[in-house]
């Protein structure tokens, strides 16, 4: 099993925008193979920083995501809501 951390941080004002957004994408997440869980979360200091914890079988079950059309779409929608690119780190035990 593997954790992908993807670090966002949203544009002043788009905060519900991106929450309805990302509800969304974690939803079609969560039928990709592979995929485990998957939690959304935003940091205590800062409203407009946010984090995703998703786990996946294996790092081919998540660049499969990654790479897909569907997530390629739900980023199209993303990025303009975000002030810098979102950063993604990959965990294994």
């Amino acid at each position: 099993m593997i954790r992908v951390i993807i670090e966002r941080q949203i544009a002043d004002g788009l905060a519900e925008h991106y929450d309805r957004a990302a509800r969304d994408t974690l939803q079609k997440a969560m039928q990709a193979h592979g995929f485990i869980s998957g939690e959304a979360l935003h940091n205590a200091f800062d409203e407009n920083h946010r984090v995703v914890l998703a786990s996946y079988r294996t790092v081919a079950d998540w660049q499969r995501w990654a790479a897909s059309s569907e997530r390629k779409e739900i980023m199209e929608a993303l990025t303009p809501m975000l002030q810098t690119d979102e950063k993604i780190t990959i965990l294994e035990h």
